[in-house]
């Protein structure tokens, strides 16, 4: 199926689905999370053959948006804006028989870059005629039931400028700590009462409340607390996990005018695919941010 929407991992053990504790202490593939938009989807379409670019609504079940032609993205897509980006990636996007999926930076020519929340100052002015970073390739032969996966590989740049910057989790630093506090969490998940989807939506709509106001979670003061110092404590572990983990991402991030480390990464593997973000910082930026 299409990439869906990737969750936190303390946002997930709500319902009972402890699969993150096992990710954190099994291998995994990781990728830099860049903070682009809006996403591309491009490639062939294993229907027709044909060469297409869109945004995400190329998998639409009912009225995919697939463009194959100007005139295509011109009836698709209203905003002259997205019109814009989606015109030049059509002629500039190298052909492949594949079909890909990455965040949109900018166009080329420049090192400084502001896609969405966070600014970026790369470390060299880029050469392509459109910046993108490559995230997720599918595999296929009906466009709308495509199966997602990682993108390990580099895919080649030709006329374009693809950011693909490695991540690798450290072999120094606290990684049996990691496993003593996810066998801490194992045993605190006894004495939780799991809630359904349905409360679980309501639990993360409370949770980032706390977050967009800066406040810190304090579990007693819910109803369900044991539940919520479970929260608290694999929210913590992440926080000690991205510690270890490394890049060679060569670009400044900025979140206004404060220097960043990036805002995080993508952590995937057997046990499932979670984004590792400090929601204190972005998620709270993205909460009250005024967007135009």
């Amino acid at each position: 199926m299409p990439l869906t929407h990737i969750e936190h991992p303390e946002d997930t053990i709500l319902t009972g689905d402890l699969s993150v504790l096992d990710a954190f202490t099994a291998d995994n593939h990781y990728s830099v999370k860049i903070d682009g938009s809006p996403a591309i989807v491009w490639g062939t379409n294993p229907e027709n053959g044909k060469f297409f670019v869109g945004t995400k609504s190329v998998f639409n079940k009912k009225t995919p948006k697939i463009n194959y032609t100007v005139a295509d993205i011109e009836r698709n897509h209203p905003d002259f804006e997205l019109q814009s980006i989606l015109i030049r990636c059509l002629h500039s996007l190298p052909q492949t028989d594949r079909v890909f999926q990455g965040d949109f930076i900018g166009f080329g020519g420049y090192r400084d870059y502001k896609p969405n929340a966070i600014g970026y100052t790369l470390d060299e002015v880029t050469q392509g005629a459109v910046v993108v970073a490559p995230h997720t390739g599918y595999a296929g032969e009906v466009l709308k039931h495509m199966i997602s996966y990682p993108l390990r590989e580099k895919l080649p740049s030709d006329g374009v400028t693809f950011i693909q910057p490695n991540a690798w989790l450290s072999q120094f630093g606290s990684a049996m700590d990691i496993k003593t506090m996810v066998g801490f969490a194992r045993q605190m998940s006894t004495l939780c009462e799991f809630v359904t989807e349905k409360e679980a939506r309501q639990l993360k709509q409370d949770l980032n409340a706390y977050i967009k106001d800066g406040e810190e979670v304090i579990a007693e003061e819910f109803a369900n607390y044991q539940l919520i110092r479970l929260w608290c404590l694999v929210e913590n572990i992440k926080t000690e996990y991205m510690k270890l983990m490394r890049d060679d991402f060569n670009a400044e991030c900025y979140l206004g005018s404060d220097y960043v480390d990036g805002e995080g990464y993508v952590m995937r593997g057997q046990h499932g695919t979670y984004k590792l973000v400090n929601r204190w910082v972005f998620s709270h930026h993205n909460f009250n941010i005024i967007r135009s």
